[in-house]
C-alpha cells in the first residue's frame, strides 16, 4: 500500500499524550494532518505508514499538548513588577485602577497582549483565558498571532476607560461575540470582574445572556477574606450563595481565586457543575490565601490553572504555575501524594481545556483533536539525569526549554525562535512604555 499524505510527522523521544492519564510514550511519533491529530504510532511505524510534507525530528524532547492558561489579564503584562508587595486592596485600589485610568487605551492593550502572548508562546502555552479592557484591540491581536483564547469583555458596574457603564460594557460583547463566532481559535465570553464591583441586576443580565447564547461565565470570587466579610456584611450571604442566588453559576461559569471556601461553597460548586481557575502565585504574592485544590477535586470539581496578570505574578510561566500548585497541594494537604505530576500536567492541559469548554478538541493528543502541541528539550544540566518524563516537566525549569509550538497544526515557535510575533520590536515596545508610564 502506498503511504498515506499528511502535512506533518514530528519524531520525538517522549511522548506524553495526557489522555489516556499517567501514560508516556517512547521513541513514537505523532502525525497531524489538515490541522488536527491522526495519531501516536512507534517511529518505525510512522516512517512506513505515512508520506508527511515536513518531518521534524525531537531526539531529546518530550512532546506534549500545549498548555491552557484559565486565566490572566495579558495586557497588564506592561505593568509587571510596577507595584510589587502589596496586599490586594490597596495594590488594586491605589496603584494599579489610577495608573490604568492614565494610560490604558487601545494601544496600550495591543502592545500588553503582544508581550504576553511571546512569553506564553515561548514557555509551553497556546490557548489563554482574558481578562480585561479593549476585549476587540486584543481579539485582533491574537487573532494576527494565531494563539487560541478565551476573550473575556469585562463588566463593572462603574466607568472605565472602555466604557461609561455596564449596558455599554455588555453591548460592545456581544458584538464582539458577533464578529467572532465563526473563528475557530477564538471564543468570546462574558467577564463580570467580582462579585464586589458588580451589581445584583448587572449579574443578572449577565446570567441571561450567558444561558441564552451558551456562552462562558469568567469571574474573580472568594479571592479575599475581606471579600466574604464585606459580603456579608453588605448582602447578609456569602459571594457564592449571592451569585447562585442571581443565577451566575453555570456549568459553563469559571470561579477564579477561590482562596476562601467552605463546605457550603464546595456544594454550591458541585451543584452547578462549576469550574474553578486556581491561581497559586498571583495568591501568595498578594497574601490572598490558598485555594484547597485537593478538596475540590476529591469532590469531583474540575480545577484549571491560571497566571492571573503579570503585575501579580510576575511572569506567565505555565510550567512554573504547575510547580507551584502541586508544592502548594502538597503542603497545605500534609500529604506529598497530593497532585502528583500527571495530575499538575492534567491541571494545565485537559483541566484548562474543560473549564473554557474546548475539551473536545484540546487538552490531549488524541486523535481527532486539534494539533495544540508543545515540544520541550530535556537536555539542560538541571534536568539530568533522566528517571520520569513527567516528573521532569513539573519539577525542573521545564518553561524555559519549551523549543517548538504549534496551534491547529501551525507552527507559532521553532527552535526557541517566535514566528508570528517580533521579539526584538516587542522589547523595545515594553521599554518604551516603562518610560512613559514611570519616567523617572
Amino acid at each position: 500500500m502506498q503511504p498515506t499524505k499528511i502535512d506533518l510527522l514530528i519524531n520525538s523521544r517522549w511522548i506524553i499524550p495526557i489522555v489516556p492519564e499517567d501514560r508516556v510514550y517512547e521513541n513514537c511519533a505523532l502525525a497531524i494532518d489538515q490541522q488536527k491529530i491522526v495519531g501516536i504510532y512507534p517511529q518505525a511505524e510512522a516512517s512506513s505508514k505515512f508520506n508527511a510534507d515536513s518531518v521534524v525530528d525531537l531526539d531529546e524532547h518530550i512532546l506534549m499538548p500545549g498548555l491552557v492558561n484559565a486565566h490572566g489579564h495579558a495586557a497588564m503584562s506592561l505593568l509587571r513588577g510596577y507595584a510589587d508587595d502589596q496586599p490586594l486592596e490597596p495594590w488594586l485600589e491605589e496603584h494599579i485602577w489610577p495608573i490604568e485610568k492614565r494610560f490604558l487605551s487601545e494601544k496600550f492593550v495591543a502592545d500588553g497582549v503582544k508581550l504576553a502572548m511571546a512569553e506564553m508562546v515561548q514557555t509551553g502555552t497556546t490557548c489563554f483565558a482574558d481578562m480585561y479592557f479593549f476585549a476587540d484591540s486584543a481579539a485582533e491581536q491574537i487573532r494576527a498571532c494565531g494563539m487560541r483564547s478565551q476573550i473575556g469583555f469585562t463588566v463593572f458596574d462603574f466607568p472605565t476607560a472602555d466604557g461609561k457603564n455596564p449596558d455599554e460594557y455588555i453591548h460592545k460583547g456581544l458584538n464582539l461575540r458577533d464578529t467572532y463566532k465563526d473563528n475557530d481559535l477564538i471564543k468570546i465570553a462574558c467577564a463580570p470582574h467580582a462579585p464586589y464591583t458588580v451589581g445584583d441586576e448587572t449579574l443578572r443580565r449577565i446570567a441571561t445572556y450567558a444561558n441564552e447564547l451558551d456562552m462562558s461565565v469568567h469571574i474573580h470570587c472568594h479571592e479575599t477574606a475581606k471579600e466574604i466579610t464585606d459580603s456579608v456584611h453588605l448582602h447578609s450571604c456569602r459571594p457564592m450563595q449571592r451569585l447562585d442566588d442571581l443565577g451566575i453559576l453555570l456549568p459553563q461559569t469559571q470561579l477564579v481565586h477561590m482562596t476562601q471556601i467552605d463546605k457550603d461553597d464546595i456544594r454550591l460548586i458541585q451543584d452547578n457543575n462549576c469550574h474553578v481557575v486556581h491561581c497559586p502565585e498571583s495568591n501568595l504574592k498578594l497574601a490572598s490565601g490558598f485555594c484547597p485544590i485537593t478538596e475540590l477535586m476529591d469532590a469531583g470539581i474540575n480545577v484549571a490553572l491560571g497566571t492571573d496578570g503579570a503585575a501579580s505574578n510576575n511572569d506567565l510561566d505555565l510550567f512554573g504555575e504547575l510547580k507551584t500548585a502541586a508544592l502548594l497541594a502538597k503542603g497545605v494537604s500534609g500529604d506529598a501524594t497530593a497532585l502528583d505530576a500527571h495530575a499538575a500536567l492534567r491541571m494545565a492541559t485537559i483541566n484548562g481545556a474543560k473549564a473554557l469548554g474546548w475539551q473536545d478538541q484540546i487538552g490531549s493528543l488524541e486523535a481527532g483533536k486539534s494539533a495544540d502541541v508543545i515540544a520541550v528539550k530535556i537536555n539542560s544540566l538541571s534536568q539530568k539525569p533522566l528517571y520520569n518524563p513527567a516528573s521532569q516537566l513539573v519539577y525542573t525549569n521545564a518553561g524555559s526549554q519549551v523549543s517548538h509550538s504549534w496551534v491547529a497544526g501551525k507552527a507559532l515557535m521553532a527552535e526557541r525562535a517566535l514566528l508570528t510575533l517580533n521579539e526584538a520590536e516587542l522589547i523595545q515596545s515594553a521599554d518604551e512604555w516603562r518610560n512613559k508610564i514611570s519616567p523617572d
